[in-house]
C-alpha cells in the first residue's frame, strides 16, 4: 500500500462496486451493472472534493460507500479515525469497528422529505446519533441538539425541537439533517446533492452555511453533485466521473478555466451563461449515456466521444495521468 501524507483524511484506491442483474432464478448471474469502477482519490483534511457527473455516472454509488452504506465489491477505503490512525473500512463487519467509524463519517442525503422519520420529532432525530455513540446524558444531549440547531438557523431551538418534519419546510429540513450529521463532530461528511431538492431561493443559504460550518469545525466534504457552479462555490478539488470512471481530477479554478477532456468540456459548455448576450461554445458529444451492463474494455467515453479513433477503440479505458500540475485525465489524445 502506498505511504499516506499525514495531512490526508480519506485516500480511496481501485474502488470497485458491481450490481448484478438478475437473468432468472436458476441461471447463473453473468451480467453486471459497473457503477463504480476502478475510482481512486484522496482528501486532504480542511478540504473538499466536488464529485460531478450526469445522472447514473456512479457518484451516490461512490458516496454510500465512503459511509459504508453500500459494501465495496473490491478496493480500500482508508479513513483517518477519531484516534488519528487511517482505518480500512471498504470491508470492515465488527460492530465496534463500523461504531467507531461512524463518528468519524456521515452523510446527508439528498431528499430532505425523504432522509427524516416522520414519526420521530427533530430532537429524536438529532440526539439519535448521540445515543448510539454514548455520548453524554441526557442534560448534555439536549444541550447540544439544542446549540446545534442554533448553529444552523433553527432559531429559537426551543421552538423546534419538538416538532415533527411534516411541520417544517424542505430548507428548515435539510437544516436539520446537516444538525444530525454533525452531532458527533465528524471530520469527513459525504453531501449528496444536498440542495438539489430545494428551491432556488433557499439553497444559497444551505450552501452557505454548509460552507462556514465545514470551516468553522473543520469537516471535509465529498459534496456530490451534478451542478459545476455549486461545486465551484463548496469544493477546492473537482474530480469529474463518467460511467463508473473518473475521467478528469484537478484544483477547481483550474479545472473550469482548462478543462482537458471532452466531457468535461461538454459539461461545462451545458452550464446555463446568465448573460444571453455571451456566446457559448457548441457541445460536441453525441448519443446518450453509455450503458453500464458490461462495459466493453475501452475508453467508456469512446461512443461519444469527437476526437476518439481506432487506437481508443483497441485499447483498455485510459489511466487517470497527470498532465500537469496536478491536473490529471483518462484521455489517450491529451
Amino acid at each position: 500500500m502506498d505511504s499516506i501524507n499525514e495531512n490526508t483524511l480519506v485516500k480511496v484506491q481501485d474502488l470497485k462496486k458491481l450490481f448484478p442483474v438478475s437473468s432468472g432464478l436458476f441461471k447463473t448471474t453473468r451480467d453486471y451493472v459497473h457503477a463504480v469502477d476502478g475510482v481512486s482519490f484522496e482528501i486532504q483534511r480542511g478540504k473538499s472534493l466536488g464529485l460531478v457527473g450526469e445522472s447514473g455516472c456512479g457518484k451516490t454509488t461512490t458516496g454510500k460507500m465512503m459511509v459504508r452504506l453500500f459494501p465495496p465489491t473490491s478496493g480500500n477505503i482508508l479513513i483517518r479515525t477519531a484516534a488519528g490512525k487511517m482505518a480500512d473500512i471498504a470491508h470492515a463487519r465488527g460492530r465496534e469497528d463500523m461504531k467507531l467509524f461512524r463518528r468519524s463519517a456521515q452523510m446527508i442525503f439528498q431528499d430532505p422529505y425523504e432522509s427524516l422519520n416522520p414519526r420521530r420529532t427533530i430532537f429524536d432525530t438529532v440526539v439519535e446519533p448521540l445515543e448510539v455513540q454514548g455520548i453524554g446524558d441526557l442534560h448534555d444531549r439536549q444541550e447540544k441538539v439544542a446549540a446545534l440547531l442554533s448553529v444552523v438557523g433553527l432559531t429559537p431551538a426551543t421552538t423546534f425541537m419538538f416538532r415533527f418534519p411534516h411541520e417544517l419546510s424542505g430548507g428548515q429540513r435539510q437544516r436539520v439533517a446537516i444538525a444530525r450529521a454533525l452531532v458527533v463532530d465528524p471530520a469527513f461528511v459525504v453531501a449528496d446533492e444536498p440542495t438539489s431538492m430545494l428551491d432556488v431561493s433557499i439553497r444559497i443559504g444551505v450552501m452557505q452555511l454548509m460552507a462556514e460550518l465545514g470551516e468553522r469545525l473543520g469537516v471535509s466534504y465529498l459534496y456530490i453533485t451534478h451542478d459545476l457552479a455549486v461545486a465551484r462555490y463548496m469544493t477546492q478539488d473537482i474530480a469529474v466521473m463518467y460511467v463508473g470512471k473518473m475521467v478528469e481530477k484537478s484544483e477547481t479554478e483550474e479545472l473550469l478555466k482548462n478543462p482537458l477532456h471532452p466531457y468535461t468540456k461538454a459539461l461545462l459548455a451545458a452550464t446555463p451563461v446568465p448573460d444571453p448576450r455571451l456566446g457559448r461554445d457548441e457541445i460536441q458529444i453525441k448519443g446518450g449515456l453509455t450503458k453500464p451492463v458490461n462495459p466493453p474494455n475501452r475508453c467508456r467515453f469512446y461512443d461519444r466521444c469527437p476526437i476518439a479513433d481506432h487506437f481508443c477503440k483497441d485499447n483498455p479505458h485510459p489511466p487517470l495521468e497527470d498532465k500537469g500540475g496536478g491536473h490529471f485525465v483518462a484521455c489517450y489524445k491529451v
